[in-house]
C-alpha cells in the first residue's frame, strides 16, 4: 500500500510538472486561501492572549467601580453602554474610608489621553496616557516598579509634583545608560521629578501599556481639573473567593454614598478585571467566524479551478490512460492516481499557504508584543481542510478518467 502510494506521488509529480504554470495559478488560489486562514487566525491567537496576558496582569482578584457601562458598540446602531454621573472625588474618597471589607481601595483618574512630556531637548510624541493616582494604583493595576519608589501618602495627599513612567516614555526621553531617577521633567507646564519607572507591560492591551506617566491623584486634581473629570476606584480583594462578598459589600457602600434610594438601580458600574478580556474575546471570536469563511469561500473558488484543470488534464492524458488500462491497470488504480494528483496540488498550496500564514499573523503578534506562535489547531485543520479540497476537485475527473473504453482512449488524437 506505501509503494502504491509514493509510486503515485511520484506519478502526480511528473504531471504537475508537466502543466507547471496552470498548476501553479491553482496552486496560489489555495495558498491565498489558507494564507487568508492561518495568517488571521495566527493572528487572532496573538490577540487573545495579549488580552489575556493584560487582564490576568490585573488579577482576578480585582474589581472597578466607575461611572460609565463597559460595553463595546459595534456600528451606528449597536446599543450605546450606559452612562451615569460622573463619580466625585468626595465620593471616592469616601468609599476608601467607608469600605470596612477586608481589601485595599485605589482611587484613580484621567488626566490626558494625549499627553506629551519633555526633558531638556526632548519629548514624547502626545500619546501619553497621564493618570492621577494614589499610592495603591501600581499594584492594584497590575504594574511593577522597575526602580526607583512608589509615591507616599503623604505626597499623594499634598499633590506633590513626582511622577512614575512607564518604561517607553523613559526611553524616548533618556539616554540608554542614563538613569532617570530623580531627573526632572515637563509635562504641561509643571515640572516633576521622576521618582519611579514601571516595568514594561507592552502596548498591545491599548490601556496605556508602556506609554503612561503616573501624577499623585491631588496633582492633578489641581492642575488637570476638568469640568467633567470623573474618578474610578480600583479594589484588590485578598483571594478570588472573596471577590462576591467584597462586590455585594462595595454596592452596599457605594448606594449610601450616592444616596441612592431603595429599589433604584445602581447608577454606577461595577466591573470584574475580566469581564472586559471576556468581551473583547468573545467579539473577536466573532471574527475568527467570519475569517474561517473568507477562508472557505476562497478555497471553494480554487476547488473549482482544481476540478477545471484535472478535467483538461483527463482530457490532455486520455491516450496514456488508454496504455495504462492496456497494460492492466484497473479502474481503481486510474482513480487514485487522479485524485492523489488533486489532493498533492492542494497540499503543495496548503502548505506555502500555512508557512506564509504564520509569518504574517506573528508579525502582528511581534507588533503586540506577544510571543512567537505556532496555531498547531489552524495548521492540522488547513491541512485536513486541503485534503478535503483535493478530494472534492479530484473526484469527479478521476471517476471520468477510470470509466475511459481503453480501446477509444488509445485510438483518441
Amino acid at each position: 500500500m506505501a509503494s502504491f502510494l509514493i509510486e503515485n506521488i511520484k506519478l502526480s509529480l511528473v504531471s504537475i510538472k508537466g502543466q507547471l504554470l496552470r498548476t501553479t495559478l491553482t496552486v496560489l488560489i489555495i495558498s491565498i486561501g489558507i494564507l487568508a486562514l492561518v495568517g488571521t487566525l495566527t493572528a487572532i491567537d496573538a490577540i487573545k492572549s495579549s488580552i489575556n496576558s493584560n487582564f490576568t496582569n490585573m488579577g482576578a482578584n480585582t474589581f472597578t467601580i466607575r461611572n460609565r457601562e463597559m460595553k463595546i458598540q459595534i456600528g451606528e446602531n449597536g446599543k450605546k453602554p450606559r452612562k451615569f454621573k460622573n463619580i466625585t472625588y468626595d465620593e471616592a474618597i469616601s468609599f476608601t474610608k467607608d469600605y470596612f471589607f477586608p481589601a485595599k481601595p485605589s482611587v484613580s483618574t484621567m488626566a490626558s489621553r494625549a499627553g506629551t512630556i519633555k526633558y531638556a531637548s526632548k519629548k514624547t510624541n502626545p500619546n501619553i496616557r497621564l493618570f492621577g493616582a494614589d499610592e495603591n494604583y501600581i499594584s492594584i493595576s497590575g504594574y511593577e516598579l522597575e526602580r526607583g519608589r512608589n509615591f507616599s501618602s503623604q505626597e499623594v495627599l499634598y499633590g506633590s509634583p513626582v511622577v512614575i513612567l512607564g518604561k517607553e516614555v523613559i526611553n524616548s526621553l533618556f539616554n540608554k545608560d542614563e538613569d532617570p531617577i530623580n531627573k526632572v521633567i515637563t509635562i504641561g507646564g509643571g515640572k516633576y521629578k521622576v521618582i519611579g519607572e514601571l516595568k514594561s507591560k507592552g502596548n498591545s492591551s491599548g490601556f496605556g501599556g508602556d506609554k503612561v506617566g503616573i501624577l499623585t491623584l491631588n496633582n492633578v486634581r489641581r492642575y488637570f481639573s476638568m469640568p467633567n473629570m470623573t474618578f474610578t476606584i480600583n479594589v484588590l480583594t485578598n483571594n478570588a473567593q472573596q471577590m462576591q462578598a467584597a462586590i455585594n459589600e462595595a454596592i452596599g457602600t457605594f448606594r449610601v454614598i450616592r444616596k441612592v434610594k431603595i429599589g433604584e438601580e445602581n447608577n454606577f458600574e461595577i466591573t470584574k478585571s475580566d469581564n472586559l478580556a471576556n468581551m473583547l474575546i468573545g467579539l473577536i471570536g466573532k471574527a475568527t467566524t467570519g475569517a474561517t469563511i473568507i477562508g472557505i469561500i476562497t478555497l471553494l473558488g480554487a476547488a473549482i479551478g482544481l476540478m477545471n484543470i484535472m478535467l483538461v488534464s483527463v482530457t490532455e492524458r486520455t491516450r496514456e490512460i488508454g496504455i495504462r488500462k492496456a497494460v492492466g491497470a484497473t479502474k481503481i488504480a486510474i482513480r487514485s492516481q487522479f485524485l492523489i494528483e488533486a489532493i498533492v496540488i492542494c497540499q503543495i498550496g496548503g502548505l506555502i499557504g500555512i508557512v506564509f500564514g504564520m509569518v504574517i499573523g506573528n508579525l502582528i503578534s511581534y507588533q503586540l508584543g506577544v510571543g512567537f506562535v505556532i496555531p498547531w489547531i489552524w495548521i492540522i485543520s488547513g491541512v485536513i481542510l486541503c485534503t478535503f479540497v483535493g478530494l472534492f476537485s479530484g473526484l469527479y475527473p478521476a471517476i471520468k478518467a477510470s470509466k475511459l473504453d481503453p480501446i477509444d482512449a488509445l485510438r483518441f488524437e
